[in-house]
């Protein structure tokens, strides 16, 4: 039997639960078989075919396979974070989302919100460069922040703002009239037949086939074609000039590094604050902000450089972050097996993570949803916890069922009650808890008889506890 090291088990729990959804305790032990930087190098490797499939989601949730509607596209990819073999490709895409917020009220049309997470699921790896110009492109952005609506003679400012100011450089790195010629740059970047796509998408005209894809189109006779100055640089700027002259700031660079420090590593303050509340770790945007020059802009690199440092391995950011609703949920489904085959309970299991505050595809605004701390109030935590203890409780689940057994035959009925807190704890992702907690759970199973209610006891327990609902 293969013995490893504790605090090995304790760092690649919380490398599982920051660069994925957490992991089951047999899950771990198969990435203890290599290094950890073995590990962060199979993270950081895409994987976009090994999940359940369309095709088993067409079969048994239809609706959230043919894209008819934005919540069934969310759906869609929640059977992706519950089946990736590689959760960092879903982890990034979730990570894009809500940076790059686009919602449902004003698209309207399910498939292009599709469209756009496929799209920061293929890109959101790469180079900024490359992402940013396919968000430029990309339909639902497009119609979202209205550039279908800017002319090379009625200028709308509305996506050269955010653009600058929420997707890149953050505000204070910028004047208004750089806001202007990057709204110049970007005239004629609109949707192909944009009028009928449009009518169609309200109409609903295209039932029950789901509704069809819009497509970008550049139309030069509505370009405005015209030199500009743009953050200091004179020319005859496009759209992909002006993303170009972006990701070469060192603005971008320590704004990108703060998000990602901010996702992966613990919370920060809210974004719009960050141009007056200082970084929580200085040296640790120093650090992602020469990796992003150092590898042309590229976000797998500084991802390799942020999983590999020391200041993500330190002891001092664990369960330093709150978990989102759809992560946490995720992370949940990952653990309960309810939907390792898809089935329509999927859609009041959807609605309860909007009622813990975050509807995939719906954001609060365009900034996004309010993170952190802010995801937790009296009546989210209550959602979180009646959602958690509902699936961990359940011995009809396949997971539950699973964990249950496992310690069962392992213990065969002779564990004290300190050991069968410490394997649940195991069980679900080398769990740490605090003494005060673990001294109530030590309590609950000392009374509880049966080990299948005890364990599952235990299990709902531990949902209720403050380190299950961080990372």
């Amino acid at each position: 039997m293969v013995v490893f090291d504790k605090k090995e088990f304790e760092l690649r729990a919380h490398l599982l639960r920051r660069a994925g959804f957490g992991s089951t305790r047999p899950e771990l032990q198969k990435y203890m078989e290599n290094s950890y930087e073995d590990t962060v190098e199979y993270l950081l490797t895409p994987n976009f075919t090994d999940w359940m499939g369309d095709h088993i989601v067409r079969r048994f949730d239809g609706e959230a396979s043919g894209m008819i509607n934005a919540p069934g596209a969310s759906r869609n990819w929640l059977y992706r974070m519950i089946s990736a073999a590689n959760p960092l490709t879903e982890k990034i895409p979730l990570l894009w989302h809500s940076i790059f917020a686009t919602g449902v009220p004003k698209v309207i049309n399910g498939r292009a919100l599709f469209d756009q997470i496929n799209m920061l699921r293929k890109y959101g790896p790469g180079r900024l460069d490359d992402l940013l110009l396919q968000l430029s492109k990309d339909p639902a952005m497009i119609v979202w922040l209205d550039n279908q609506e800017n002319h090379r003679d009625a200028m709308n400012e509305n996506w050269g703002r955010e653009l600058l100011e929420l997707f890149s450089m953050g505000v204070g790195n910028y004047t208004e009239e750089d806001v202007k010629e990057c709204a110049r740059a970007f005239t004629g970047w609109t949707i192909g037949n944009t009028e009928y796509m449009m009518v169609r998408a309200k109409r609903d005209s295209d039932w029950p086939y789901g509704r069809i894809a819009y497509h970008f189109e550049y139309r030069e006779d509505d370009h405005d074609a015209g030199q500009r100055i743009f953050l200091g640089q004179r020319g005859n700027f496009n759209g992909q000039d002006i993303i170009r002259i972006i990701c070469e700031q060192e603005s971008t660079a320590r704004f990108i590094s703060r998000h990602l420090y901010h996702f992966f590593v613990a919370d920060e303050a809210p974004v719009p604050s960050w141009s007056t509340v200082a970084p929580r770790d200085p040296e640790a945007i120093d650090q992602l902000a020469q990796a992003y020059f150092d590898s042309d802009h590229n976000i797998t690199e500084m991802l390799r450089s942020l999983f590999n440092s020391d200041f993500f391995k330190s002891q001092a950011v664990r369960y330093q972050k709150v978990k989102g609703p759809a992560e946490f949920a995720a992370t949940v489904f990952r653990l309960s097996g309810q939907f390792n085959i898809p089935n329509r309970d999927m859609i009041p299991k959807y609605r309860q993570i909007g009622w813990m505050g975050q509807e995939l595809s719906n954001p609060t605004s365009v900034e996004g949803w309010h993170e952190g701390k802010e995801w937790i109030d009296t009546g989210t935590l209550i959602e979180r916890i009646n959602f958690a203890s509902d699936q961990l409780g359940d011995y009809g689940n396949p997971g539950v069922r699973e964990i249950v057994n496992t310690l069962i035959k392992d213990g065969a009925g002779l564990l004290s009650s300190e050991e069968t807190v410490s394997n649940c704890l195991d069980q679900l992702g080398f769990l740490e808890v605090s003494n005060e907690t673990r001294d109530v759970l030590v309590r609950y199973a000392e009374e509880v008889v049966d080990p299948v209610s005890r364990i599952t006891g235990l299990l709902r327990l531990l949902t209720t506890s403050r380190e299950f609902q961080l990372a």
